[in-house]
């Protein structure tokens, strides 16, 4: 059967997506993440978002943060601190372990696609889960004063400061797809984009050589979730990114930025009254209770939007 492809990034995304292999067959499903959050921690290649996504379909994410590992501990990042190393990124010791194999296996020749399939596979994850590029496409954020910093270094580091002036994303325009993303796209009965940052993790999927393209060319319906409920994101800096680089921090704000892209979109309930400036835009609307408070909760949701792509064709 042709897959339903996901377009992810974050923690919005990791639980939609343990709705969607609910709703559906978990074999039935590819998932193409953002690697814009990729860098060299402590010696080790991390890729936030990859990680994110495979511990949450796994069963094995800490739920209360939303990313690493359940019961992971921290005594290499403790010993590292007490050495007098920076340590504002915090990794558990089990998570360090992945991207410690991340890392062996990228020296010896490995490309991130095998080896992004290797820990799925080793953490009994059935979706496919693809990089969306192997080329390096760091995500930078311009805040005021001129300051340009890597977005985990914005997030984790800084708290997400409210003062954007831009982001970057010309590494990932620059970047080729990794290998499977384009073919995944083109054999799609449905793209899913999943209610995640907009600005830096859909964006730099969509920005990546080709991928664009390949997702309007789809003869698949294109249905996105808006993050943004009653004007706030569930989890994030969305908000502060939206407002730095002009958008409006609401439903009908995100939609504009799919425009052309995206067939469907769907939005919370607090937000149906944004639906008719949605459908100006050229999209279908539905709305519903996209609040995935539990597993159920994303199941729901899930299989609500998999009808509404149904619904368009």
């Amino acid at each position: 059967m042709a897959p339903i492809v996901a377009l992810a990034g974050g923690v919005g995304a990791a639980r939609f997506l343990r709705g969607v292999v609910r709703a559906a067959s978990p074999d039935d499903v590819v998932v193409i993440v953002n690697t814009g959050d990729d860098r060299e921690f402590y010696g080790v290649h991390v890729s936030p978002d990859v990680d994110i996504v495979t511990y949450t379909l796994a069963g094995r994410v800490d739920s209360e943060r939303g990313y690493g590992l359940d019961g992971d501990g921290f005594a290499v990042i403790d010993a590292l601190a007490a050495l007098g190393h920076e340590t504002w990124f915090r990794l558990g010791d089990r998570d360090l372990a992945t991207a410690l194999h991340r890392t062996i296996r990228l020296r010896e020749g490995a490309g991130l696609a095998a080896i992004t399939d290797e820990i799925r596979r080793a953490f009994g994850v059935r979706p496919r889960i693809l990089p969306m590029s192997e080329d390096p496409c760091p995500t930078f954020v311009e805040l005021e004063g001129g300051r340009r910093v890597h977005f985990e270094e914005y997030l984790a580091r800084d708290g997400a400061p409210d003062d954007v002036r831009a982001v970057d994303l010309s590494a990932a325009r620059a970047a080729c797809p990794a290998p499977g993303v384009l073919d995944a796209l083109a054999a799609a009965r449905v793209v899913l984009v999943c209610p995640s940052n907009p600005i830096v993790s859909i964006g730099p999927i969509l920005a990546v050589g080709g991928v664009r393209d390949a997702v309007t060319a789809s003869h698949a319906p294109v249905v996105a979730i808006s993050p943004i409920i009653a004007g706030a994101p569930v989890k994030g800096p969305a908000d502060r990114l939206l407002r730095g680089v002009g958008i409006e921090v609401s439903a009908r704000g995100v939609a504009s930025l799919y425009r052309g892209v995206v067939r469907g979109f769907v939005v919370d309930s607090r937000d149906a009254d944004q639906a008719p400036a949605i459908e100006a835009l050229g999209m279908r609307t539905t709305s519903t209770d996209t609040w995935m408070r539990d597993p159920d909760a994303s199941t729901r949701l899930a299989g609500e939007v998999l009808d509404f792509a149904a619904s368009l064709g």
